[in-house]
């Protein structure tokens, strides 16, 4: 089963999308560009490392990179580096009680990093093209981006290397070590599904790296093509997520009524799991209004790897089936009865089309990020995953000893 992690770098992906298209119809104007990323939080923030925002030259931005108090102030550094064409490290420090905190309106207690740099990055690696390519194919990713150097080390912050599940590492590293060891982190972090932040010493100095995983958007397969299903289809879409809508009657999933959907598929419910790919992450939602399609759609999905089944209709309902299916000789163990959400949805006391397909997608997100799904107030810890400090990782010819390993702006 999918770690709940994972879709932790999945949050980004319709802001990913925003800025690609974005960057492209700018660099046809000719427009100067700069990428603002958040790379580093320590404590909280509204935003998490792998924030971006696109910057023109002309003060137009794509994405964000805080709840609105940081923009403008990037917005202002990033016209410093297209005038100097170097990359910088920008601080940002809501827990040192300056009175400069203010003026930027910190609402969180934490400390931020944001790298910003000119567009095209230098080197022989194009970061944006890279993830236009990961996010097409739907191919998991690695980023792994320095934010910090100190010593001649043969690298400079901004520094890439680019590693896919189906492609091998590209990079602009120039120091040989460092570019194995953040190899093997990144690698280990692509198995992981999970993003990490390393700080690397070796002989000549010490490098911080936020090796970042990007997760192709979230497939969600619809099964029935009903009006109710429209909505559903539509909030899934403005999350960025991948859409496929299926029904057996060609005259319901048609492009007229489901304009956004990724894919409209004709066939028999026994006839899904020939069809569409589904692999470890995909969630479902069956909403056929059909006893007996349902039914056969639970058959033929229950072994696929999903990780959320949800069943439109009362409890009964779903009950019924799950009787019906185990008592024709299907074997539903207790890990997959536990990928079962029937009735689908969170209790909001949604009633409309409209309100169900919030209830549903709300309940989607809750289960691929291992959240209840209660209210925030009532809610005890972080908000957010807390990171447990930078891992030190000695490189060979590691200097004896602490580095103080600082930004370079």
């Amino acid at each position: 089963m999918l770690d709940r992690r994972t879709y932790v770098a999945r949050r980004n992906v319709n802001e990913l999308q925003s800025i690609i298209e974005a960057h492209g119809a700018m660099a046809q104007r000719g427009l100067q560009m700069a990428l603002a990323t958040v790379v580093n939080v320590a404590g909280s923030a509204y935003r998490r490392p792998g924030a971006r925002m696109l910057i023109a030259a002309d003060g137009r931005t794509v994405g964000s990179v805080s709840g609105g108090c940081l923009e403008r102030d990037v917005l202002n550094h990033a016209q410093r580096v297209l005038q100097s064409n170097e990359p910088r490290v920008v601080t940002y420090d809501a827990m040192s009680g300056d009175d400069i905190v203010w003026e930027f309106n910190l609402g969180c207690n934490g400390i931020i990093d944001v790298l910003i740099e000119p567009l095209p990055t230098r080197g022989n690696v194009d970061v944006l093209a890279f993830l236009a390519d990961c996010l097409s194919l739907r191919h998991r990713a690695i980023i792994a981006t320095l934010f910090a150097v100190e010593g001649p080390m043969k690298a400079t912050i901004g520094n890439r290397l680019l590693l896919s599940e189906q492609r091998p590492a590209i990079h602009d590293i120039g120091n040989d070590a460092l570019v194995e060891a953040i190899g093997n982190d990144s690698r280990q972090a692509l198995a992981d599904g999970r993003s990490t932040i390393k700080r690397y010493e070796l002989a000549a100095g010490c490098a911080q790296v936020f090796i970042e995983i990007v997760q192709p958007p979230v497939p969600l397969i619809v099964l029935g093509a009903g009006y109710d299903a429209v909505p559903v289809v539509r909030l899934a879409k403005e999350l960025g997520w991948h859409v496929t809508v299926v029904d057996p009657r060609p005259g319901h999933a048609i492009r007229t009524r489901f304009p956004l959907a990724d894919a409209l598929i004709i066939c028999r419910p026994e006839e899904v799991c020939k069809r569409i790919p589904l692999d470890r992450g995909t969630v479902a939602v069956v909403m056929t209004h059909n006893f007996l399609h349902d039914a056969e759609l639970l058959r033929a999905l229950i072994p696929s790897p999903l990780l959320y089944l949800g069943l439109l209709g009362p409890k009964q309902r779903a009950q019924r089936l799950l009787d019906g299916i185990q008592n024709q000789g299907t074997v539903l163990s207790q890990s997959r009865l536990a990928l079962i959400y029937g009735p689908m949805g969170l209790d909001i006391g949604a009633d409309t089309p409209d309100e169900i397909a919030l209830a549903v997608i709300a309940e989607i997100q809750a289960v691929l990020t291992g959240r209840l799904g209660g209210m925030l107030r009532i809610r005890e810890g972080p908000l957010h995953e807390e990171r447990h400090g930078v891992e030190v990782i000695p490189v060979s010819g590691t200097i004896q000893g602490a580095l103080s390993c600082g930004h370079a702006y």
